[in-house]
């Protein structure tokens, strides 16, 4: 196995964890109140967005305990699970601006939800080329859509009833 690969085993397979358990909660936050936030034209891609940014995180976090793969086939997997993401969150900004909260900070609506799907490529890419810092930052990008899965959450759970 990787060096890398077995330096970074822990964190994965707890990431692998974490956010299998997430996923299961937001399915839940959006079935709770579905009426509400299929009522928005925000919400729904938002889920979408935040749904898939953390299912990203739990697939990549399997893909790199696949034991025996080069770590180049590993960046290409990565690559892939990035380019769904993108395909997902390009969506996301024209539904959003549809949001009935205007005052919401730019960044928050656009930049942000770009990280995830940003770092995943970078660390894909580094990964492709051998430089074991891409797992680095596919940690990061799993910590990014542990967040945006949590505030997504928060959102359809709470902030949706006020």
């Amino acid at each position: 196995m990787d060096a890398a690969v077995v330096a970074w085993k822990d964190f994965f397979v707890a990431m692998a964890g974490a956010t299998a358990a997430l996923s299961g909660l937001l399915i839940v936050a959006m079935s709770v109140n579905i009426r509400r936030v299929l009522a928005s034209p925000s919400l729904p891609p938002r889920a979408a967005a935040a749904i898939s940014a953390v299912a990203a995180a739990l697939v990549v976090s399997c893909l790199v305990l696949v034991p025996g793969q080069p770590r180049w086939a590993f960046g290409i997997e990565v690559l892939v699970v990035a380019a769904v993401l993108w395909l997902i969150w390009s969506r996301v900004p024209a539904e959003v601006r549809a949001d009935p909260q205007p005052n919401r900070p730019a960044a928050a609506r656009y930049g942000v939800p770009a990280i995830a799907p940003a770092l995943f490529t970078i660390g894909g890419a580094l990964l492709i080329a051998g430089a074991p810092a891409g797992f680095a930052l596919l940690a990061a990008a799993s910590l990014v859509a542990i967040v945006a899965g949590l505030l997504f959450a928060w959102v359809a759970l709470v902030e949706i009833l006020r």
